[in-house]
């Protein structure tokens, strides 16, 4: 049986410029997969990831660019 898992061993990750030094916002990426996006939490770095298409993940990319800053009170 064929696995359709995909080999992340030697993937370099890539913290957000957004993610902070004191543990919280901290989202990885791992960039030059061809077609997909691989997104993980950097504090659980053998914890799950989350992989979506390179369309999915600069459409997410573009909305954000896009979304009004949040209001703080």
């Amino acid at each position: 049986m064929a696995s359709n898992e995909i080999d992340l061993t030697t993937t370099i990750w890539r913290k957000s410029s957004y993610s902070n030094g004191s543990g919280g916002n901290c989202v990885e990426v791992a960039d030059g997969l061809t077609g997909i996006v691989p997104v993980r939490d950097s504090k659980l770095c053998h914890g799950p990831v989350l992989t979506v298409t390179a369309p999915a993940w600069t459409s997410f990319v573009i909305a954000l660019k896009n979304a009004p800053a949040p209001r703080t009170s």
